[in-house]
């Protein structure tokens, strides 16, 4: 049986290697190729260096609110994982294509993109609108410069659907996220002599005893929403890094941190609850002045919340089979950014399995483009 177009499309996106904080133009001027031959025109907004570019296009009318789909066009890296297959050369295999990106989420980009296509022979009553961005795996940081520019357009979307891979069912929300990295100072010296010098790693030490006793506080006592897996606010260090050698008291530590916050919570009282513990940490473990790292914010990106009951859950619920459930995600998206910047319902649903996102032997079932092509073709119809 021939593939579908959007996966014959989904097998050409795949070779192009869009590794995050690597060139993503070539593919964008592909698909710029292709929905400029159905007429559609497109707007590239490019990095400083001109090698990334997001792209907007828009078919149907220009003077009313519409639709927006919206997917990211990078992926992450593939070194060191025991793939079995090529990973940016698509291969067919069980009713499953594999490769890099065919969950995350080229998948849904490629059904998008066959929607417009298709949506550009319709005389359609409200636009169907498109939005691919870059670096998005690395704190959503490409699509910020598209949504400049969308926030002083004169017409904005009335909802936006972000692809993410949900297996087809609605995403209605995710949390927060804000990544620091805490620089920690300390006096070099003679391990010898330690207790005369002041260890970097000490200091680090503290600060991480602040993250625990932050994060016990918040899982015991703070804001719950039992529809995420993990019903609290979390805090988590994923690398640190201090010392020369170990006969050398180390005079720096770093180490990077992430606070992942619920609709109810912000980032900055959780920071200053850590400090205040750190402080505690540091005056008993030194025995006099406090010593605390110099922390500086590196990414953030706003979480999702969209109510269960809004009119854009039951816009997407017409178009959905009828066994089709609602949850929220842990995984973070660019919706966040959608729905605070240009007060737009945002929703997530796409097609494949998260679960399978940056694994080795990355797939997307066929059935699951199907279930995808089949909503955006009741979309679109939706918009006639």
């Amino acid at each position: 049986m021939p593939l579908s177009r959007s996966a014959e499309l989904l097998k050409a996106l795949i070779a192009f290697p869009t590794v995050s904080r690597t060139p993503n133009l070539a593919l964008i001027e592909h698909v710029a190729r292709l929905l400029g031959a159905a007429g559609i025109a497109c707007t590239l907004v490019k990095d400083e260096a001109g090698t990334c570019a997001n792209l907007f296009a828009s078919t149907g009318p220009a003077n009313v609110p519409g639709v927006l789909l919206s997917g990211h066009t990078d992926v992450v890296p593939v070194d060191g994982q025991p793939w079995t297959m090529p990973p940016f050369e698509a291969t067919l295999r069980d009713e499953r294509l594999y490769g890099r990106g065919t969950a995350d989420m080229k998948g849904f980009v490629a059904c998008a993109v066959v929607a417009m296509i298709d949506a550009s022979a319709r005389t359609l009553r409200k636009p169907l609108q498109l939005a691919l961005s870059y670096d998005e795996e690395i704190g959503c940081v490409g699509v910020r410069r598209l949504i400049d520019v969308l926030e002083i357009a004169p017409v904005r979307p009335e909802l936006c659907v972000v692809g993410e891979p949900t297996m087809m069912q609605i995403a209605t929300g995710h949390k927060g996220k804000a990544a620091y990295r805490a620089v920690c100072c300390g006096q070099e010296g003679h391990s010898a002599l330690a207790p005369k010098y002041l260890n970097a790693i000490h200091v680090a030490a503290d600060w991480i005893a602040g993250i625990r006793a932050a994060q016990q506080r918040l899982a015991q006592t703070g804001a719950r929403d039992d529809d995420y897996d993990v019903p609290y606010s979390t805090i988590h260090v994923g690398t640190i890094r201090g010392g020369k050698a170990l006969n050398i008291v180390p005079n720096e530590c770093t180490l990077d941190f992430e606070i992942r916050t619920l609709a109810a919570d912000r980032a900055q009282p959780i920071l200053d609850d850590i400090r205040r513990h750190a402080e505690t940490a540091s005056a008993a473990g030194h025995g006099g002045p406090v010593y605390l790292p110099r922390v500086e914010e590196v990414n953030a990106y706003p979480g999702l919340d969209t109510h269960v009951a809004s009119d854009a859950v039951q816009f997407l619920e017409s178009l959905l089979p009828s066994e089709t459930s609602k949850r929220k995600v842990a995984f973070g998206t660019e919706g966040g950014l959608f729905s605070t910047r240009l007060s737009v319902p945002t929703l997530v649903c796409g097609p494949g399995d998260i679960d399978v996102a940056h694994k080795p032997d990355e797939y997307v079932a066929l059935a699951q483009l199907d279930a995808c092509d089949a909503f955006l073709a009741r979309l679109v119809d939706c918009l006639h």
